[in-house]
């Protein structure tokens, strides 16, 4: 299930970034006292009385610039609004109602998607003097909030879940969800157009020719899946579009709702840190993973080129070596069919279940062959592990001092678990326990 989207916009140096740090609790924006600080749409996910949702902080809308910076931050907050499901209008309650607001709400207006109108900087007692200016916007009774003293948030919050829409399933909700990501250009839409047999995803050499995500419903061998091409990720210094950064948004919002991230690699060029980037991203959002190794027909190879490869893979990103690897060439329709077939083992693997009793006997098993490290005299003793959730595989053990439990004998544990029930593909999950009277 994807997560509704909102919005935050306004004119430059309303607060837009003070209000979206304190809703996220953190300062993952940053905030100075200028105008045009945010130029880039900021992405968290949060939830308020039990709803979740994503939120979008934008750069300023100035309608009337064209200056390069400004009109981009323009044109990145309108791409925020275009996919955005409800949007928070932000104005300065203390400059009040200026000639910008008004443009901007022309320029909302026209989105015909909800609108809140949310008055900021409301710092003092009572209702602020200009408050009422602001209904000639004809957007509805502005919100008095202080994002800086904290004051009107939470009413700002139910007003924003009474607008968001019913939560619901996706349609094809049964499909497995494979979202294709990687650096531009290196054959993420052509791939698709193959497993498809059909140009339904336009292909070009020029990098970055899928501006946004596009779902393609695919049935193979008996089992129906969702192909999600996205946008290539760009090195940042080489976003300089605001498009290129509205795809840089749809990449991520494509990889959280997948089941499955194939991320792609171009190996003529080998491995470079923007592919790590892009792993790292599904990495951190617990999806299944499948190295696709494209244009292998371009590499000159001998014996063990494949597995040097593999080698190199494992060493530049050591969080993924659960991974495994499919080694292809769309041009020359090399090992296509094992794409969907590694992904769809991958799938089930993060659905697989470990019986109780047969998982506490390998990790007696596990500590017998290799005892825990001790600190200061004292080790960890595992009393009971319990498989409690999947997508991905969630562990719980009891324990009599989790504080014990050294990182080193976690992955010892996860090492041992792999190799005895595999889960190729997928993270797996601990979480420890003390037990009771123990912190």
């Amino acid at each position: 299930m994807s997560l509704p989207i909102v919005a935050i916009v306004g004119r430059p140096n309303v607060g837009k970034s003070t209000f979206f740090n304190k809703l996220i609790g953190s300062r993952l924006s940053i905030v100075e006292d200028s105008p045009g600080v945010t130029r880039d749409r900021i992405y968290a996910e949060t939830d308020w009385s039990g709803k979740n949702f994503a939120l979008f902080d934008t750069g300023g809308i100035d309608p009337d610039t064209e200056e390069p910076i400004p009109a981009q931050m323009r044109e990145q907050a309108l791409c925020a609004v275009d996919m955005a499901e409800v949007i928070v209008f932000m104005v300065d309650v203390k400059e009040g109602l200026t000639s910008s607001d008004t443009d901007v709400a022309d320029i909302l207006r026209r989105a015909k998607k909800p609108i809140i109108l949310i008055a900021n900087k409301a710092d003092g007692k009572g209702i602020p003097e200009n408050l009422y200016d602001f209904f000639e916007l004809g957007l509805g009774e502005p919100l008095p909030v202080s994002a800086a003293n904290m004051t009107g948030l939470g009413d700002a919050l139910d007003e924003i879940i009474k607008k968001l829409p019913d939560e619901s399933p996706d349609e094809d909700d049964e499909r497995i969800k494979i979202a294709v990501i990687g650096k531009p250009n290196v054959g993420k839409s052509s791939l698709i157009n193959a497993l498809l047999k059909e140009e339904r995803l336009i292909v070009a050499d020029t990098p970055g020719t899928t501006r946004d995500s596009i779902d393609s419903p695919i049935e193979y061998d008996g089992n129906s899946f969702t192909l999600i091409d996205t946008a290539g990720l760009r090195r940042q210094a080489k976003i300089n579009e605001n498009i290129e950064k509205y795809s840089v948004s749809r990449t991520i919002a494509a990889t959280r709702r997948s089941d499955v991230c194939l991320v792609m690699i171009d190996a003529s060029q080998g491995i470079t840190d923007q592919d790590k980037k892009i792993a790292g991203l599904a990495h951190e959002s617990r999806k299944g993973v499948v190295f696709v190794i494209n244009k292998w027909d371009l590499v000159e190879k001998e014996t063990g080129t494949l597995e040097e490869f593999r080698k190199t893979i494992n060493k530049e990103m050591p969080f993924l070596t659960y991974a495994p690897d499919v080694f292809i060439s769309v041009k020359e329709s090399q090992r296509l069919n094992n794409v969907l077939d590694t992904a769809y083992a991958v799938a089930l693997n993060r659905t697989m279940r470990i019986a109780t009793g047969a998982l506490n006997s390998l990790i007696q098993d596990a500590m017998m062959m290799k005892q825990p490290p001790t600190d200061k005299g004292k080790a960890i003793k595992i009393y009971y592990a319990a498989q409690v959730g999947v997508k991905p595989p969630l562990f719980s053990f009891q324990v009599n001092n989790k504080d014990l439990m050294h990182f080193s004998y976690s992955r010892y544990l996860e090492n041992r678990i792999r190799e005895e029930y595999g889960f190729a593909g997928t993270p797996i999950s601990f979480v420890f326990r003390s037990k009771e009277g123990r912190r």
